[in-house]
């Protein structure tokens, strides 16, 4: 009991231990996602596995129907969610720990995963991964609702489950921790990293316990990477990483055009996808790898030059499968990158729910093979075999759709345990995400939030101490909020039972537009009865200070400054201005001051 007490009075040692609970979650999580995913399968093929190859075990004519009537389905079951709760709460991990307070909604999410759980098993072009990591972190953002805890943890909260969702998929706890440091908190300070880190970590555990501790994708044995630092190598690796670059960007502009195409045809959600899992179909009686997220496919490329198999394995099932041209792996690879390519763009932005990262590696790997062979076709490989090149695109068309170098060189070396090819991956990495940030600036997490006009600088997100931390960490639950709409005597009664002198007041879509203080109802208390007619609109103030979670405090220290108000409001953003907390402005003023005092003491050491 006494042990209770003491993790308890300690946050560091609670955040943790709600770390490691958030990590078992993750990892049930993600095999009973998988158990689903294979009882829809069965339930439509009388067989489960890899999304591929049930496609070429399939007759043409299911091949066709099976994805539309998914889409259909998966349609369905999310415009009937959209009829029933009219406006669906925040399911954006991404948008509610860097610019929320942590609070994911519940049922949305649910339906979001029904909805892609019946997308993947009947063979839509997208991942699991996003529905396993945003069920995660939303299950976690409501166990601290239930508890009522503070948004600075709920917002941990949430980003340990988005890390124990990808640690889980993935059998990668290093990249799992590192996408929720470097892409949603963007802080590798200890107190936030060690509890992602432990989620991450037992995450991992749980789906080990199932799954095994095998690497993700199965490289042959006999596969020499040896010469993959030459100097020789290491140019074309750069140059590689230049292709990614442009594909990468290439492949988020095709995403966004075609979701602004989606957005202007006025036809309800389940005729889009239900037209997507057409298209998927379609494509699929040529290519049928083009099914489900690729893995099965990925790992057949990455054994193209293993004597125990040739390249039959990747058109197994086609209409066209007799075709001599097929002969030639170079159009061969490219067919299957342009085929998923296509596939995986109408999914996705048709309105399917599903991640993008396993689609991301099955394109990176076809760039990288078809590369490879260009440079076998003129004896310029130095020996080096496909697979090579085809994990070093996976990885750098990842960093360039992410914008994260260093989290797809750890995920790549996480699932392929292949230490060799470190240093040609880093170099393909930053290449590519370079070459795409100069060609398109949102990256895949963070152009949702571009398309509703939140500025979001993901680069901008510093690292550091406390003298680093955001607004964001510091931030409470909003002071008792007044409607616009209340009446004096209802006023006086909240500030009554309120220690504040001011008080925020929200419209009916709970937008923030005023402030009250105590002074403006004591003006009116000792009036008649014709006051009490006068309502929140008629007192309030214009709102002059408000502060969003992800920016800096050493960037709003002047505001901080200047405010009068002790709880300054702080609201999603700027041009929505939801309500989501309040920061105490003398509570960071004295963090901000105690930080400055330990770095003089440093630097005077």
């Amino acid at each position: 009991m006494k042990m209770v007490q003491k993790i308890m009075s300690n946050e560091e040692a609670f955040h943790l231990l709600l770390a490691a609970v958030i990590g078992v979650i993750g990892g049930l999580v993600n095999l009973f996602f998988l158990y689903f995913v294979s009882l829809v399968q069965w339930l439509i093929f009388q067989n489960s596995g890899d999304s591929a190859l049930l496609a070429q075990e399939s007759k043409p004519f299911l091949r066709i129907l099976a994805p539309i009537l998914g889409g259909i389905l998966a349609g369905l079951i999310l415009l009937l969610h959209s009829h029933l709760s009219g406006k669906m709460k925040p399911t954006n991990v991404l948008e509610v720990v860097a610019l929320g307070d942590g609070r994911i909604g519940m049922r949305s999410t649910l339906i979001n995963a029904w909805s892609s759980l019946i997308s993947i098993g009947s063979g839509a072009s997208i991942g699991r991964e996003g529905a396993i990591t945003q069920l995660t972190a939303a299950l976690a953002s409501k166990w601290g609702q239930i508890h009522q805890w503070q948004p600075y943890r709920l917002r941990l909260m949430v980003a340990c489950g988005a890390a124990a969702g990808l640690a889980a998929a993935y059998n990668a706890p290093i990249a799992g921790a590192l996408f929720a440091a470097l892409v949603l908190v963007g802080n590798f300070s200890m107190n936030l990293f060690a509890p992602l880190v432990m989620s991450s970590v037992v995450a991992t555990m749980v789906s080990r316990f199932w799954f095994g501790i095998d690497p993700w994708y199965v490289l042959p044995k006999s596969l020499n990477f040896e010469q993959a630092t030459n100097f020789s190598s290491m140019l074309w690796f750069l140059i590689l990483g230049v292709f990614s670059g442009i594909s990468g960007s290439f492949f988020l502009k095709s995403i966004q055009k075609m979701e602004t195409t989606s957005a202007k045809i006025n036809w309800p959600i389940w005729s889009k996808l239900g037209l997507a899992g057409l298209v998927v179909g379609l494509v699929a009686l040529i290519f049928p790898g083009v099914w489900g997220n690729g893995y099965g496919i990925t790992n057949e490329i990455l054994q193209v030059n293993s004597d125990e198999k040739d390249f039959s394995g990747l058109l197994n099932g086609s209409i066209l499968f007799e075709l001599n041209i097929w002969k030639i792996s170079i159009i061969l690879f490219a067919g299957l990158l342009i085929a998923k390519f296509i596939t995986t763009v109408v999914a996705v932005g048709t309105g399917t729910v599903g991640g993008v990262f396993t689609p991301t590696l099955f394109l990176g790997a076809g760039l990288g093979a078809a590369f490879g062979q260009i440079l076998s076709y003129s004896n310029l490989d130095n020996g080096l075999p496909i697979a090579a090149f085809a994990l070093v695109g996976m990885g750098s068309v990842l960093a360039a759709t992410t914008r994260s170098p260093l989290f797809a060189i750890i995920l790549i070396f996480e699932i392929s345990l292949k230490y060799e090819l470190m240093p040609p991956l880093m170099i393909g990495c930053v290449v590519a995400t370079l070459v795409s940030r100069g060609l398109h600036k949102p990256s895949v997490y963070t152009a949702p939030l571009y398309r509703r006009g939140l500025e979001f600088d993901q680069e901008d997100r510093q690292m550091g101490s406390a003298i680093d931390r955001c607004v964001g960490d510091l931030m409470v639950a909003p002071t008792s909020p007044i409607k616009e709409t209340d009446h004096l005597p209802q006023i006086s009664e909240i500030f009554l039972k309120s220690p504040r002198n001011y008080l925020p007041v929200l419209s009916k879509d709970k937008r923030l537009v005023g402030i009250i203080s105590l002074q403006d109802v004591k003006a009116h208390l000792n009036g008649g009865d014709e006051l009490r007619a006068i309502i929140a609109l008629d007192l309030m103030r214009p709102v002059e200070t408000v502060l969003t979670p992800n920016t800096h405090l050493m960037d709003a220290l002047p505001t901080i400054m200047s405010s009068e108000i002790e709880m300054i409001p702080v609201v999603n953003t700027e041009r929505e201005m939801h309500l989501v907390g309040s920061v105490s402005r003398s509570q960071t003023l004295g963090s901000l001051s105690e930080s400055i005092g330990e770095r003089s003491q440093i630097n005077n050491i």
